[in-house]
């Protein structure tokens, strides 16, 4: 049966599993990556976010499911530096060869004009260094080559793997207004970040995995619809402002251990209106902002820690032995946990006396 490109740019994956020995890395992951918008990748280390996208490229087989760009698999594509263009590694350059010589080299090996890698320096802001060794560049430069590199073939999927780190501040503003162009132009774009506030700036649509499954696929306005805007409210009498809050029919509040009320559902004119009206003086009001960070938390907590707690190691109270070969303890360790049923830590040690500073230059020749 034979399967041609449809030319929409379309990212789907279906049921998709991997599993490397017992580790089971994705498993029963689906999404789909529209045209037309920028969408997250997003999941805690480990989730299997490169795994996934070293599998939709083609450069990782599954063991169910499938992943197509354009409703074919990545090796079906006749041309596929010109449909999609990747960076998942920003380290894998010739250090002694020129900028504009590692793209001559990508030119000829997709078939675009040499002139190509000159515009596509210009477009990532590298034309000045283009006669400069890749050795000497930076983590930013080398990622800005490298997205260089994918733009070649004039693609229109994009497919990159943490492209912001080692950038600098302006270099991350360039390259989040250079995505949300790049996708207005109906083309499509597929970006894996851990940095989360500034990839709430830039993505349309977020899909975000843990343990190799999904947890959430949509829009960001989704994500915090069901979540309304809170106040950190800091007043002399709360159980008084919560009961003359109640009456006006703002029942969603609550005492934080911090002390202080979180409310939810009012704005803070119509809290500063019935504290008023209640007669209790106002410290203070904050709104907590519901971002992404704080719902990305919520959906994978407990990808590394049963129920999102940490439950450390018994103690044994024995230091293990030391290897042969090497200088044998003479004495017990004082760090060894007592035998007693309920041990005393010994206090901790004073500081180190400051040692005297060095005499200077001056000095010594006195």
């Amino acid at each position: 049966m034979n399967v041609s490109y449809d030319g929409t740019g379309r990212i789907l994956v279906r049921n998709l599993r991997k599993q490397f020995g017992s580790v089971e890395a994705v498993r029963g992951l689906s999404f789909t990556v529209e045209p037309g918008r920028v969408t997250g990748f997003l999941g805690p280390n480990g989730a299997g976010k490169t795994t996934t996208l070293r599998i939709v490229l083609g450069l990782v087989t599954a063991n169910d499911g499938e992943a197509t760009i354009g409703g074919v698999h990545y090796d079906q594509l006749a041309h596929p530096a010109r449909v999609v263009g990747a960076v998942l590694d920003s380290q894998g350059f010739h250090k002694s060869r020129t900028a504009r010589a590692h793209l001559r080299i990508y030119t000829a090996a997709i078939g675009v004009p040499d002139h190509r890698a000159d515009e596509v320096l210009a477009l990532v802001g590298l034309t000045d260094a283009a006669h400069r060794k890749v050795g000497g560049f930076s983590l930013g430069m080398r990622q800005r080559l490298a997205l260089a590199t994918a733009l070649l073939g004039d693609p229109q999927v994009l497919v990159l793997d943490e492209p912001g780190s080692g950038l600098d501040p302006e270099g991350v503003a360039w390259l989040r207004g250079f995505l949300r162009a790049f996708a207005s132009s109906g083309r499509t774009v597929l970006v894996s970040s851990h940095q989360l506030a500034e990839i709430e700036q830039t993505v349309d649509h977020v899909v975000i995995i843990s343990q190799g499954a999904s947890v959430y696929e949509g829009s960001l306005a989704q994500l915090g619809g069901g979540t309304q805007s809170r106040l950190k409210v800091q007043c002399a009498d709360q159980a008084k402002l919560a009961i003359a809050l109640a009456e006006r029919g703002i029942t969603d509040v609550q005492a934080l251990p911090e002390g202080g009320l979180a409310v939810t559902g009012a704005t803070s004119t119509t809290v500063g209106e019935v504290a008023l009206a209640a007669g209790v003086a106002l410290y203070g009001i904050a709104e907590e902002r519901t971002d992404l960070e704080r719902h990305f938390f919520e959906l994978t907590n407990g990808q590394y820690q049963p129920n999102g707690q940490y439950t450390p190691p018994p103690l044994t109270g024995q230091i293990p032995a030391v290897p042969p070969g090497y200088p044998q303890p003479q004495q017990p360790s004082p760090f060894a946990r007592p035998s007693s049923p309920t041990p005393e830590f010994p206090p901790a040690p004073p500081p180190p006396a400051q040692e005297p500073a060095e005499p200077s230059e001056g000095e010594q020749k006195r």
